[in-house]
């Protein structure tokens, strides 16, 4: 292959990492957006995009942490041993 194992790895990691912070920067983005333009609808200015960028700075940080954990998840299925068992 191109790359070695070792050098996958760490691309592999770099990956993961940012999509880490796509997570959050996406979701506080949506948000914002979102209440921008319901602010714009329903004429109620700072309000909605006050509650909605809120919404999308939890979301974001929820993500986020859901992908670390599937991250976590992973490395620890692959770090642990296999046990065959034979009878």
């Amino acid at each position: 292959m191109f790359f070695g194992k070792k050098k996958n790895k760490h691309f592999q990691s770099l990956g993961l990492a940012s999509m880490m912070g796509i997570h959050l920067v996406s979701g506080v983005i949506v948000g914002m957006a979102m209440g921008y333009y319901l602010d714009r609808f329903f004429d109620t200015k700072p309000w909605l995009t006050l509650l909605f960028l809120i919404f999308g700075i939890i979301a974001g940080y929820r993500n986020m942490f859901r992908e670390m954990g599937r991250i976590q998840r992973k490395e620890a299925e692959a770090d642990a041993p296999d046990v065959d068992e034979k009878d």
